[in-house]
């Protein structure tokens, strides 16, 4: 058990909560952008390997502007997931919506930069991967329930 396990451990029951989830979402998340950015997305705050971070960035849809944003993932082969929780919210986050209208992406995982393709999982893939994601983050399950819509689970796949 690595030192960081107990304190993981406490912020996945925690993260079910949505007095935390509200803290996370306007508090950390903007935290994780300036700090990313001041890395070169080498630290993103909850980027342990428990709970591992990547910065994605994507095309505004309207804007054309790029995006970022830190977000907890799942590796799955060469490839990274990644689900369109919005911390329970609603509606779906904006990110996911600029992936839809274009596909093509980056991310920065572990300081590296990759240019991705995103495909939306739907089916027996969808279910495989929301349950992989679920085991890492169990607020996923709280999220559906909060958001009362299909969370979009997204497959990032390295384009080079």
């Amino acid at each position: 058990m690595g030192l960081l396990t107990p304190l993981v451990n406490l912020t996945k029951r925690m993260g079910q909560h949505r007095s935390v989830i509200t803290f996370t979402r306007m508090v950390v998340v903007p935290a994780d952008r300036v700090v990313a950015r001041l890395t070169r997305g080498k630290l993103i705050t909850f980027g342990v390997d428990e709970l591992p971070t990547l910065l994605l960035t994507t095309t505004g849809r309207r804007s054309g502007k790029p995006r970022s944003v830190p977000i907890l993932y799942l590796a799955d082969g060469d490839s990274w997931v990644v689900a369109g929780s919005n911390f329970g919210q609603e509606q779906h986050p904006a990110w996911s919506a600029n992936l839809l209208a274009n596909p093509e992406a980056s991310v920065v995982v572990r300081g590296k930069s990759v240019t991705v393709r995103a495909h939306l999982a739907e089916g027996a893939e969808r279910e495989r991967l929301l349950a992989a994601l679920k085991g890492l983050w169990p607020a996923f399950a709280k999220y559906e329930e909060w958001s009362h819509r299909t969370l979009r689970i997204f497959r990032l796949t390295p384009t080079s």
